[in-house]
């Protein structure tokens, strides 16, 4: 609730002028019955036609107010509800990109775009009716039911009994609502999730033929969803029926009750229509705040699922240091990892075990080992994409905790697995890392990653479109664009995570001599599960099971026998390489 009303107060002027205007739109429609009432005593009663006409008018007059001031409120309403949800997407989407790997790994991507979208969505709605009816309606209620003691204080007393048991079946349906609607977008996180990872693995599900077993899995967690919204829809739809069976017996009562009095003749026909009339008032306007309740109650629900995202503050804390602007002295690693353990979030054991090892400036690292070694968790310690549990990580001579966020990784620079690309263009994708980048500059990158014949193939050349996720390149040409991207930024430390696995050995090859050529004293750290990618690198980390099993360079791993010999010998055994 707190993000909310943050959020709604910068709307605080139409969040104020929406309800005033509905109750002014409130105040006229009050009267209507009062005009009603005077037309029928002293106009139709007397055959007066012209006193008809004029108080028709009245009536005409009340109406084209109370339509200016209704259709006033609503533009402030709505301007206030879209422009306070809008700005609620942003806060959020800007809290989710300050998380680190671990929330995201935590809450999961299905949970955070239902939250970005649907919940929202819902607050929307909520914030858009509360406005135009949360002071309109009770208006109008208790307004009718004062007017009515002017009239028939008898009759008035039936509408003073209806008004509280009316009131209770709507508060205790919402209180019973409330939960049930924070379970069913619940639920609803789960198809969203599998929705999502269907369309992404879409390729796998059908090279593994599972189209039916996913099938299943949605229809078990649509039906659970499908049961939740049942439930919750089965108690809000008990709120119409019995509020029409309490204003249908007041109604009762008032109707006996005015034909009492006009027998003794203390009230007039007229007024036994304006009572008739605010009791119709009353019956769409509790109508009317039923609906509101449940909205709101919706709202409610979703926006505690917003707070909770909001209140999970990043784990990650940054330090304020800066890069050296005098530049780090040769003397000083590139990095090192100080006895470094990892554990993830949930797991039961250590991914990265006692890593110790440095690296100078302007030196390459391989790293190489099976899957699930621990390759990649070892290298996104670098970035600070993790924390280490145990240990520390120093870039250039300062733990990685101690720098700024954006220092950190304005030198840092990483191709991770799974190459990404943004829908746009070429040019938009590449320039992500540095914006002022000349074009020079761009195809200079493109060539040292062998992407510039991508490119130049292209009808609008850097200008190419760029559908969602670069869909409409291959891998092998994802791969290339986003180490290119990489190498725009000018990193002092570049993290090539398995971005070449797309690649034939010739382009791999040409790759890794151009990135050795490229001037400045580079830092270079290379994963990869091909010993031919690493072989060149000025020392070969070996990783088993998060240990490093062996290092060094080539031609000393090969001699030592052990784990580096076996990858190599199982990859080079067709050309008969032994070293």
């Amino acid at each position: 609730m707190r993000f909310l009303l943050e959020n709604l107060k910068i709307y605080r002027k139409e969040a104020i002028l929406a309800p005033a205007l509905k109750m002014l739109e409130a105040f006229f429609d009050l009267f209507v019955p009062l005009v009603t009432a005077d037309i029928i005593n002293n106009g139709i009663a007397g055959g007066n036609a012209e006193y008809i006409w004029i108080r028709t008018g009245l009536l005409i007059l009340l109406g084209i107010f109370g339509l200016a001031a209704s259709i006033t409120a609503q533009y402030f309403a709505a301007k206030a509800a879209i422009g306070a949800s809008a700005s609620m997407r942003k806060g959020l989407f800007r809290h989710i990109e300050s998380f680190g790997f671990g929330e995201l790994d935590a809450l999961g991507t299905g949970t955070l775009i239902t939250r970005m979208t649907s919940d929202i969505n819902q607050v929307q709605n909520g914030i858009n009716l509360f406005l135009r009816l949360f002071l309109r309606s009770p208006f109008i209620v208790f307004g009718s039911v004062i007017m009515a003691f002017t009239i028939s204080i008898p009759a008035a007393v039936c509408l003073l009994i209806a008004v509280p048991l009316l009131s209770l079946v709507i508060f205790g349906i919402m209180k019973l609502t409330r939960p049930r609607y924070r379970r069913t977008q619940e639920a609803l996180d789960g198809v969203t999730t599998q929705v999502r990872e269907n369309l992404t693995g879409v390729r796998v599900v059908r090279a593994f033929g599972r189209e039916k077993s996913e099938t299943e899995i949605f229809r078990s967690r649509n039906h659970l969803l499908t049961q939740k919204q049942l439930v919750a829809g089965r108690i809000s739809a008990l709120m119409n029926p019995m509020t029409f069976v309490l204003v249908n017996l007041a109604l009762i009562a008032i109707l006996k009750t005015g034909a009492a009095e006009i027998q003794l003749g203390n009230l007039a026909q007229g007024n036994v229509v304006a009572l008739v009339n605010y009791l119709s008032q009353i019956l769409i306007e509790l109508v009317k705040l039923a609906n509101l309740i449940v909205t709101v109650t919706r709202a409610l629900a979703s926006a505690d699922r917003v707070q909770g995202v909001i209140d999970r503050k990043p784990v990650m804390q940054y330090g304020r240091a800066l890069p050296d602007p005098d530049g780090v002295p040769v003397n000083v690693p590139a990095v090192v990892f100080d006895h470094v353990s990892l554990t993830y979030p949930g797991a039961g054991a250590e991914s990265l075990s006692d890593i110790h090892f440095s690296a100078k400036i302007g030196s390459s690292i391989g790293v190489i080992g099976g899957t699930g070694s621990g390759k990649s968790s070892l290298v996104n310690l670098i970035p600070r994409f993790y924390d280490a549990s145990k240990g520390s990580v120093r870039v250039f001579g300062r733990d990685v905790r101690e720098y700024e966020k954006k220092a950190l990784h304005g030198c840092v620079a990483v191709v991770l697995q799974k190459a990404q690309l943004f829908s746009g263009t070429i040019r938009s994708n590449l320039i992500m890392g540095r914006p002022d980048a000349t074009d020079e500059e761009l195809w200079e990158a493109l060539r040292a990653a062998q992407a510039d014949e991508i490119v130049k193939h292209k009808a609008r050349g850097l200008d190419e479109p760029v559908e969602q996720g670069g869909r409409n390149f291959s891998g092998g040409q994802k791969q290339r664009l986003t180490i290119a991207r990489a190498l725009i930024a000018q990193p002092q430390i570049l993290i090539l995570d398995d971005a070449a696995s797309a690649l034939d050995y010739a382009t791999d090859a040409a790759l890794r001599k151009a990135l050795r050529e490229l001037p400045g004293n580079r830092t270079v750290f290379i994963v990869s599960q091909r010993a031919s990618s690493v072989m060149a690198c000025d020392e070969i980390l070996v990783l088993d099971e998060g240990r490093i099993a062996e290092h060094g360079t080539h031609q000393e791993l090969l001699r030592a026998d052990g784990i580096y010999r076996d990858i190599y010998m199982s990859q080079f055994r067709k050309a008969g390489a032994a070293g």
